[in-house]
């Protein structure tokens, strides 16, 4: 038995995210005051109470989730259920959730990571004026052309069927009306600040890049997957480049969680809110066992 733990990405986050770990274990509430203590703002308050549009920016979003991520997986270290566990993959920020888990940088470390990488996306969003629409039900081929033809990116590949395009907030609409007018029953624009994993993200890769060149990565204790590429990856050097690519590269969801799987893989824990990628999993392939994690009694058992 290998169990693998799929860390969430940006989207997933609600308010009151971690609110009731926080209320039952000592562990968790030093946890977010040693998060509050790195970032210099109250990420604890945030996620428990709101705003939802507070909670919803970029910047504070990718630092709530990791640090749900971690806190939930701390605790499940605490009751020794992880002795299985030699798999981690996350999707987007959730990949830099998996090589904190994974040992490749401490909690501290890990979340300054997220909240630059947060704050750079932010910033490269205002700066730009880009959009992203959902493609239902349509083959990565046909998603392809429409992509190539109308000058945007496909951001990610969540699972058969599901695919998201990303670019100019003009050339995403335009890419809306051509897939609708080609027969695609599903292209939905979504409410997004940006556009994420593709080239509008460029000044956050290099100047993400920039920060990462002097912080050590260890080379990590579990298996973990990269969004670039949806195959493992174990150098130091080799995850810190991933990282910095992936900001403007398309994440391969489907293609990590099928390689996890193929490594031998069972069960799923699913760690983050909404059960997410536990929908991405099941509609990949409903014969997969998955288990999600997200509050409190979740734990229980």
């Amino acid at each position: 038995m290998a169990t693998a733990l799929l860390f969430a990405g940006q989207g997933a986050q609600k308010v009151g995210m971690g609110k009731s770990l926080h209320e039952a274990s000592e562990t968790v509430r030093a946890l977010y005051a040693e998060a509050n203590d790195v970032l210099g703002w109250d990420l604890a308050k945030l996620s428990f109470e709101g705003p939802d549009e507070e909670l919803t920016q970029t910047k504070v979003c990718q630092p709530a989730l990791y640090v749900h991520g971690m806190a939930l997986h701390t605790l499940l270290q605490e009751q020794g259920k992880l002795g299985d566990v030699t798999m981690a993959l996350g999707l987007s920020l959730g990949e830099l959730t998996a090589y904190c888990a994974a040992g490749v940088y401490d909690f501290a470390t890990g979340l300054r990571i997220v909240a630059e990488r947060g704050r750079l996306m932010q910033e490269a969003c205002e700066a730009t004026s880009g959009s992203m629409a959902a493609i239902i039900g349509e083959s990565r081929e046909a998603v392809a052309e429409l992509c190539a033809a109308n000058d945007v990116e496909a951001a990610n590949f969540n699972a058969p069927g599901q695919i998201i395009i990303s670019g100019e907030k003009t050339k995403i609409a335009a890419a809306v009306e051509a897939g609708k007018a080609a027969g695609m029953k599903r292209v939905m624009p979504l409410n997004v600040a940006g556009a994420y994993h593709s080239r509008l993200m460029e000044p956050a890769r290099e100047r993400f890049a920039a920060f990462l060149a002097d912080i050590p990565f260890a080379a990590p204790k579990l298996t973990v997957f990269t969004n670039t590429t949806g195959a493992a990856i174990s150098d130091p050097a080799a995850i810190k480049t991933a990282l910095e690519k992936q900001v403007v590269s398309s994440v391969l969801w489907e293609d990590c969680v099928r390689a996890a799987v193929a490594a031998g893989a069972d069960p799923l824990w699913e760690l983050g809110p909404g059960k997410v990628l536990a929908g991405l999993a099941r509609r990949t392939e409903r014969s997969w066992t998955v288990r999600s994690f997200d509050e409190a009694a979740d734990l229980e058992g």
